[in-house]
């Protein structure tokens, strides 16, 4: 549900830079040859790729989070007992709730369909159920591409990244060109910041001498860290650690942290210039952290998380005016240079 965030985050950059060039609208998806997206950020960058409106995006969230998820999945042995037997049809309703609000807006596009008519290379990562291995749905944008998945849709792509173990139900895409089917879970057990995923593609993408600019955004995280005072403090167990689910927040937070740095490394390495530009965000106050958790539907969390993502798009407004600020430099050249959209009807 954090995905709010980032949806209404780009929404409000868009808005000021509409009102900035005197348009009626930005195409954000065509400032891109290449968009990835884990987990909650696959439904941004699916629709950002085909061109679907933040606004939209920003309204399914709303709109359709509270059928998506019914109940928020237990912090609580006691809760957690309670819940026992209606879990599977929770995630089952959850998941036919998350698949019709995606069809309504993706319009059962294919991958292939995707690249064709739109140019945009999307990566997307998950976990295949069946060997438990990484796979990245991909459209054919690589020299040496097969075309594996272009007759998934993106509805499909979005229900396989998003498909976190507990919360959500497994990703049951049948194949499209044989019979069978493949199950895939959350893309973000391994690739949450799909950052050195867009860089890999983009070097097969470029050529020697060429740029590379990776610009990232994430969702709003909760302060993240444990002051560990005692050695006795480390024996945690399934209280502690919330029956996992905090080991789960503890992997994000470092994936985040460290796929960057890692990114930043390798590109020194590299015959190309590679550049990592993160959109700024502030502090997130003390107030907002019940309103974060992953299946946090209420309408005044949403209202919470809106705010704090227009709070954070003027922290990058600002530094798009600073000469002496490379990434501010980077996301005013970025939103100057977007094409035209024509408003939707």
């Amino acid at each position: 549900m954090r995905g709010v965030y980032s949806a209404a985050y780009l929404e409000m950059l868009l808005s000021r830079y509409k009102s900035i060039r005197d348009v009626e609208g930005l195409d954000l998806g065509k400032g891109f040859d290449l968009i990835c997206g884990t987990s909650t950020g696959a439904i941004l960058a699916c629709a950002l790729a085909w061109g679907v409106s933040l606004d939209k995006v920003v309204e399914l969230y709303r709109n359709k989070g509270p059928k998506i998820f019914p109940e928020k999945v237990p912090a609580t042995l006691v809760g957690l007992i309670g819940q026992w037997r209606r879990r599977r049809r929770l995630n089952k309703s959850g998941a036919e709730a998350l698949e019709e609000a995606l069809d309504d807006q993706l319009k059962a596009v294919t991958v292939r369909r995707l690249w064709d008519e739109r140019r945009i290379g999307l990566a997307v990562p998950a976990v295949e159920m069946g060997r438990h291995r990484a796979w990245v749905f991909k459209t054919p944008h690589l020299p040496n591409s097969r075309d594996r998945d272009g007759g998934y849709t993106l509805t499909q792509v979005c229900l396989a990244s998003t498909a976190a173990p507990v919360f959500r139900s497994m990703a049951w895409l049948p194949n499209f060109d044989t019979k069978g089917a493949h199950v895939f879970v959350d893309g973000g057990l391994w690739a949450n910041n799909p950052v050195l995923v867009g860089l890999i593609d983009a070097l097969e993408m470029t050529d020697k001498g060429d740029t590379i600019e990776i610009f990232c955004l994430g969702t709003c995280p909760p302060p993240s860290g444990d002051v560990v005072r005692r050695e006795e403090d480390t024996h945690r167990g399934f209280k502690e650690w919330r029956l996992g689910a905090d080991a789960a927040g503890v992997g994000i937070s470092a994936q985040q942290y460290a796929y960057d740095n890692m990114a930043l490394m390798i590109g020194r390495h590299v015959d190309r210039t590679v550049k990592v530009i993160r959109f700024p965000k502030g502090d997130v106050a003390c107030t907002l952290h019940d309103h974060l958790s992953l299946d946090e539907t209420r309408a005044e969390s949403m209202d919470a998380l809106v705010a704090q993502a227009q709070t954070d798009a003027y922290e990058a407004l600002s530094i798009t005016g600073r000469p002496d600020d490379d990434d501010g430099k980077a996301i005013d050249a970025l939103f100057r240079s977007l094409p035209e959209k024509k408003k939707e009807g």
